[in-house]
């Protein structure tokens, strides 16, 4: 049974680490997203690293993957934000900040501008059909 009160927070940073695609799941789950969380991952596997190295606390260098201010990482923002308006997702954008190696207030500037920078608009209409507008 479907219920409206029940939804999904879309946080790509966390399938990042585990080889997950966040754009895939929002087309598979378009209906029930009702927040996203633009938060960034960095995977750093070198052989000697593992995602697996939870026990080690955000920041140190030998983790196999950390979180990293939006942009700086793995998550594929263009394509999630595509997927996004593919679905007709029109809830809130927030950024969900942690970066333990970038001072806070500058990250928190930079972020806030990576999001207006990267989050688009959809088309209205494909782009063969522009061509064939009145004064095209």
């Amino acid at each position: 049974m479907e219920r409206a009160s029940f939804g999904i927070n879309l946080d790509p940073s966390h399938f990042i680490h585990q080889f997950l695609d966040p754009a895939e799941f929002a087309r598979e789950f378009g209906t029930r997203i009702y927040h996203v969380h633009v938060k960034d991952t960095k995977r750093r596997l070198d052989g000697r690293r593992s995602i697996l190295g939870s026990h080690l606390q955000f920041g140190e260098r030998d983790r196999g993957w950390d979180f990293v201010s939006p942009g700086h990482g793995d998550v594929d923002f263009d394509e999630l934000f595509r997927a996004l308006n593919e679905i007709g997702y029109d809830g809130p954008l927030s950024v969900e900040w942690e970066d333990s190696g970038m001072n806070r207030e500058f990250g928190a500037a930079e972020a806030v501008g990576f999001v207006r920078r990267a989050d688009f608009a959809p088309s209205e209409f494909a782009f063969d059909d522009a061509m064939h507008r009145k004064g095209a």
